[in-house]
């Protein structure tokens, strides 16, 4: 079998990929040399911005299933009838750390769904724990901030991170989440996933649901001690990556099972939480799980830089049957995740193969920017309304409107009977074993004890305790122990 021809770019044939051409022998190269130039430049151009959050990530395709009607509560087609496959496509990541980080280290995970969908694509962008450290988007760039690489030191600082929490007490959940048991999954396929925003389900008459979607993984809960996980990170730093990578060659195909909870539009205002309060969680005893169906990843990527890198998720890709809710981070990311994709990959991202629609064709009157691929031809106007057969609106609302009312302005969020910023915090610090407590009070105050200013400690302290009692005198005592050594 004869081997294929090497060529530039240009597809022209290359007679020498070993020697670059010269002066005579021995002299200076020649500017002449047109596929050296080529591969240096775009050797030079290899990288693109990675994201300035959940850089690091790994990811794999699959399918979703549907075992369970829910019909009753959303019209998407994707989710109407039971036995129906829909591919999809998922990225984990770490949240605060760079492209070269390490994967077994204590940060959430999200997990990034995308369902290529007949009505077009749907994007679910959540994370590994149900609540998130802020309510609001316009605290999220000061938040990374604290946690990224400080400006001076280059390295992340605890006075940092725990001077913004000592700011943000509606963090303390969060926190009470990462520093406990699960704050380090031993990998990917060993941790839940959850939507953490309330979004919204519209059924096939108007009427409208709040959900949250929790993605309880098949392989059980499995998780790394503070020690564990430093002691593989020197091991092999892509331990998450390995571990999906070979899971999955080895045709262990790792599984979720999707419930959602459901709430009646009409029971929201009044629902003790803030239910579309992202520090906070719904109780099942309130709104049990339902059964949707099940994820199962079974292909890895050709490409990690092509599909994995350039995979682009969107929290403003819904489908009929599914929108928005009022929660502020979400509607604070409909826009940031979009231009982000914008800004790293182009106003064409959507274009590239694992990110563009799979079971249906997107047809719009898009055109132009840089790398555009479907600009139409001769017949295809760029304007709507037009007299040409070219795409019109269905008139049809992908979900039901929200009602509003009041005055424009900054406004707190509204306060339900049971909102506040530690009763959920300790109502998770109760339910822990004494085990998971003592595990939970050394992970915080290892990183509480290092903070310079007495000010900041006293400020965390104080939230702790605020969240229970008990919590608060243990952290107390631990971080004044590894002060005092």
């Amino acid at each position: 079998m004869s081997k294929r021809v090497l060529t530039t770019e240009s597809g022209a044939p290359v007679a020498d990929n070993q020697n670059s051409a010269t002066a005579g022998v021995g002299g200076p190269l020649l500017l002449q040399d047109q596929h050296l130039l080529e591969k240096l430049a775009r050797f030079n151009r290899e990288r693109i911005p990675e994201r300035v959050v959940h850089a690091r990530g790994s990811g794999a395709y699959g399918y979703f299933e549907v075992t369970d009607d829910v019909t009753g509560f959303t019209k998407a087609n994707f989710l109407g009838e039971v036995g129906k496959k829909t591919e999809t496509f998922i990225r984990f990541s770490t949240v605060a750390d760079s492209l070269g980080g390490a994967d077994a280290v204590r940060d959430p995970r999200g997990f990034a769904l995308k369902f290529y969908t007949e009505e077009g694509n749907y994007d679910l962008v959540g994370n590994n724990t149900p609540v998130f450290f802020i309510k609001d988007p316009i605290k999220f760039p000061d938040f990374i901030h604290s946690q990224k690489r400080d400006p001076f030191t280059g390295k992340q600082e605890a006075d940092n991170v725990w001077d913004f929490w000592a700011h943000a007490p509606e963090a303390t959940h969060q926190i009470t989440w990462l520093m406990g048991d699960r704050g380090i999954p031993a990998s990917y396929r060993h941790m839940n996933g959850y939507g953490s925003h309330t979004y919204q389900w519209t059924n096939e008459a108007g009427e409208a649901f709040f959900v949250k979607y929790h993605f309880k993984t098949n392989q059980g809960i499995r998780s790394l001690s503070a020690d564990q996980a430093a002691e593989l990170v020197g091991k092999d730093a892509n331990s998450h990556q390995t571990d999906l990578l070979q899971a999955i060659e080895r045709g262990v195909n790792p599984s979720w099972t999707l419930y959602v909870q459901v709430m009646p539009a009409a029971e929201a205002a009044e629902y003790r939480f803030n239910p579309f309060d992202l520090t906070k969680v719904w109780p099942h005893s309130d709104y049990p799980l339902q059964r949707v169906g099940r994820l199962v990843l079974d292909r890895n990527p050709e490409n990690v830089f092509a599909e994995v890198e350039q995979a682009a998720f969107s929290p403003n890709n819904f489908v009929p049957g599914i929108g928005p809710s009022p929660d502020k981070m979400l509607q604070g990311r409909l826009f940031a995740y979009a231009d982000a994709h914008r800004y790293r990959l182009g106003v064409n991202h959507t274009l590239l193969p694992v990110n563009a629609p799979k079971a249906t064709t997107a047809q719009n009157y898009g055109r132009d920017g840089a790398m555009a691929l479907r600009n139409g031809s001769r017949h295809d106007k760029n304007y709507e309304p037009n007299s040409y057969q070219g795409p019109a609106q269905t008139d049809a609302a992908l979900s039901a409107p929200l009602a509003i009312h009041g005055w424009t302005g900054t406004h707190e969020a509204p306060q339900h009977t049971k909102d506040d910023d530690f009763f959920q915090a300790g109502e998770l610090y109760r339910l822990m074993s004494e085990d998971e407590k003592k595990r939970l009070v050394a992970n915080i105050a290892g990183g509480l004890s290092q903070v310079s200013r007495e000010d900041v400690i006293e400020k965390n302290l104080a939230h702790f305790a605020a969240a229970d009692a008990d919590y608060g005198k243990r952290v107390a005592e631990a971080v004044n122990a590894l002060r005092e050594d």
